[in-house]
């Protein structure tokens, strides 16, 4: 039985990607031997969360070493170089790979995660710490798994790695045996083949809406400007000045919380927008909602999709190139980050033929069933 190894950030947290990855690592466990490796510190273990208790995982607790003060030094002022000054080459992207990596911390991990037959970096800046570790893991498959957007990581405005380190990443995940993208579209935008595989549906759904509370639902994170619930907030107001019926629930939470509330309060919205913490039990929303509305400025794939469509609800979406390529000409589309568009598209979508929609909604749900997305990782890792 091949022995199979996620390296991520961290799994006892609540994010779509830890869910993700959840999902994926309990869904192998029937035909491999699985093991979480996290930077999670031991006492945070719960494997209550995303079900895992009900998987036979095991868990690994990394941890660096410090390393020496002039070392650490020596190592930021190359890396300062390297992004402001020297050509990016595949010679200086090695060295600012063990720059931004040293030694220490490349052998502390390499320890960890000896004897495995297939390591999954997951997140952009995991897998090309994996890739520099490759010369110390022969005989081991590197699958880098990307989780955001091109544009998200690379684009003028990246509030992750940015411009300016692309080429560096690229080079990188060059030296893995497999990367997988999100989408097509982002396959299209690297200058090396990937392979595309879909999130799954990561939740068993609830009920299915009804189509009769005249609500609007969003999920998400409030990380800074992500999601877009800000964008959200001031469209709803636009919707609000007409509508006097429909009201909007977003479930959440994060550094964004005290914004929301005060653009709620200064729109004087209190009544008919309500902010609700997460919860285990999020089908109940999705239940009771009408139609969902994403707004986010970004995004890697949208689980909120299918878990929506699941549900029975039609769709109000940024034209995000991720969201249009799974749903296709399903959604209601408002160009992102334009207020008064979302506004209309959501006062177009109190007028839809709901019962015809939600039947759609849930033909497409189908297609990102777990079964059908774990055998393309079933014929990657066999290769």
């Amino acid at each position: 039985m091949k022995k199979i190894c996620f390296l991520v950030d961290s799994i006892f947290s609540i994010g779509g990607v830890q869910r993700v990855t959840a999902v994926i690592a309990k869904a192998l466990t029937s035909d491999y031997d699985v093991t979480i490796a996290t930077y999670d510190e031991p006492l945070k273990k719960d494997t209550s969360m995303y079900d895992l208790k009900e998987a036979a995982i095991q868990y690994r607790f990394l941890k660096y070493p410090r390393i020496s003060k002039w070392k650490d030094l020596c190592c930021k002022v190359y890396s300062a170089m390297y992004r402001k000054v020297l050509p990016q080459t595949k010679i200086t992207s090695d060295w600012y790979a063990h720059s931004s990596f040293p030694s220490e911390l490349r052998r502390a991990m390499v320890q960890e995660l000896k004897g495995f037959d297939i390591i999954v970096g997951v997140h952009a800046p995991l897998a090309t710490r994996l890739a520099s570790c490759k010369p110390l893991l022969e005989n081991t498959k590197l699958i880098g798994w990307i989780h955001n957007s091109f544009e998200a990581l690379f684009g003028e405005r990246s509030r992750y790695i940015g411009s300016e380190l692309r080429k560096h990443y690229e080079f990188q995940f060059q030296k893995l045996h497999n990367t997988i993208v999100l989408c097509q579209y982002d396959a299209q935008q690297y200058s090396f083949p990937t392979k595309v595989i879909y999130n799954p549906l990561t939740l068993t759904p609830g009920n299915l809406s009804s189509g009769t509370s005249k609500k609007f639902l969003a999920v998400g994170r409030f990380s800074r400007q992500h999601k877009g619930f800000d964008l959200l907030i001031q469209a709803f107001y636009l919707f609000a000045e007409k509508n006097k019926d429909w009201t909007l629930d977003i479930v959440g939470g994060g550094v964004e919380e005290e914004l929301y509330r005060k653009l709620i309060s200064e729109y004087g919205l209190e009544n008919r927008i309500t902010i609700h913490p997460f919860t285990n039990n999020i089908q109940s929303y999705y239940s009771n909602a009408q139609v969902y509305v994403l707004s986010s400025r970004w995004e890697g794939m949208p689980l909120v999709l299918m878990e929506a469509m699941s549900h029975g609800l039609p769709l109000v979406s940024s034209n995000l190139p991720v969201c249009k390529e799974i749903i296709g000409d399903f959604g209601l589309y408002f160009e992102n980050g334009n207020t008064e568009q979302l506004a209309q598209q959501l006062e177009t979508a109190t007028y839809l033929n709901w019962q015809e929609k939600s039947k759609e909604a849930l033909e497409i749900a189908k297609r990102f069933d777990i079964n059908t997305i774990i055998d393309q990782w079933k014929k990657l890792i066999e290769i």
